[in-house]
């Protein structure tokens, strides 16, 4: 792999570090960059006994290429790069704009899941049971009534727990990881824990809570390692149908980031920027630009790659 092949992975592993607002899958993302399904191959790879006994044997080359280490490598890097860089952008966003970045989010995911629909050829009626299964659970997850985020478990197997789900569903197009961690009630700890343990390192004033970071980045590991080699055996045995129900929680998971659905957010946001959260600016305008923004990122992405297909 060339450097220009390793730097673009690199900036597709950063751009799924936007699975960090809830509700954007870093899943769907690795599906609107084409590396979605080489990144569960590679990660099912790493489970497999038989590339372990290359390493073991002293055959590092031979593991390295089982993994397709090269494409593997620089996707993670990216990835954890955009978390680490992310994490403050989503804090700061959602506090003073939460709804232009909802309908960012909002116009990105409608335009790129419709737009990604349309490769699949020969539709009949047995594609639409899946993807109906899939939209009939990602709305029902998001109806889920959710946990208060100001008081967060913090033992620390359920921090582990928290990790090992989150990155599981983070995989998963439609199913963000930061929206299982909302619904788990520490979302707001975790995003604290991070943005503190950044800010400590970079020599701030944030407190740096390595307990918690380290035991949520094992579950993390354990998580994907284990679910992506479950997801490669249904993708390589039922491809049509699961890509279909991946693609209806894409769509059933719309109700989370509908930008004015949370209309107390809206008005403590516009009380943080004006000093007045009355009478209540719904941003429609904003709104509208923002989710044509968020669809014009797609066709720019997109039909430039599908001229090179």
């Amino acid at each position: 792999m060339n450097f220009k092949e390793y730097s673009i992975n690199t900036l597709k592993g950063f751009s799924m570090g936007a699975g960090v607002f809830p509700g954007v899958s870093a899943g769907t993302v690795a599906l609107m960059t084409g590396i979605f399904r080489p990144l569960i191959a590679s990660l099912s790879a790493i489970m497999s006994l038989e590339n372990w006994k290359l390493l073991f044997k002293g055959d590092a080359k031979g593991f390295w290429e089982a993994i397709n280490g090269e494409f593997l490598l620089p996707c993670v890097i990216g990835m954890v790069l955009g978390f680490l860089v992310l994490a403050r952008l989503v804090g700061w966003a959602l506090s003073y704009w939460p709804v232009p970045t909802w309908a960012f989010f909002f116009g990105l995911i409608l335009v790129s899941t419709i737009w990604l629909l349309t490769d699949f050829k020969d539709w009949t009626w047995r594609d639409a049971l899946p993807l109906a299964i899939g939209v009939g659970i990602g709305v029902a997850l998001c109806l889920v009534q959710q946990p208060d985020q100001n008081h967060p478990n913090t033992a620390l197997w359920y921090t582990g727990l928290s990790g090992a789900l989150a990155v599981c569903s983070m995989i998963l197009p439609g199913i963000a990881g930061s929206f299982i961690l909302v619904m788990m009630g520490n979302f707001t700890f975790m995003l604290e824990v991070l943005n503190g343990t950044v800010s400590h390192l970079l020599g701030g004033d944030g407190v740096a809570q390595w307990g918690q970071l380290l035991v949520f980045m094992l579950g993390c590991v354990l998580g994907i390692v284990a679910f992506s080699k479950a997801l490669n055996a249904l993708l390589e045995k039922h491809g049509r149908p699961t890509m279909l129900v991946l693609f209806g929680f894409v769509l059933g998971f719309l109700v989370a980031i509908w930008p004015w659905a949370d209309m107390a957010s809206i008005e403590a946001a516009q009380l943080l920027r004006t000093g007045s959260a009355s009478p209540v600016d719904l941003q429609i305008p904003l709104a509208l630009f923002a989710f044509i923004i968020g669809g014009a990122a797609v066709a720019a992405i997109e039909i430039p790659s599908k001229k090179n297909a």
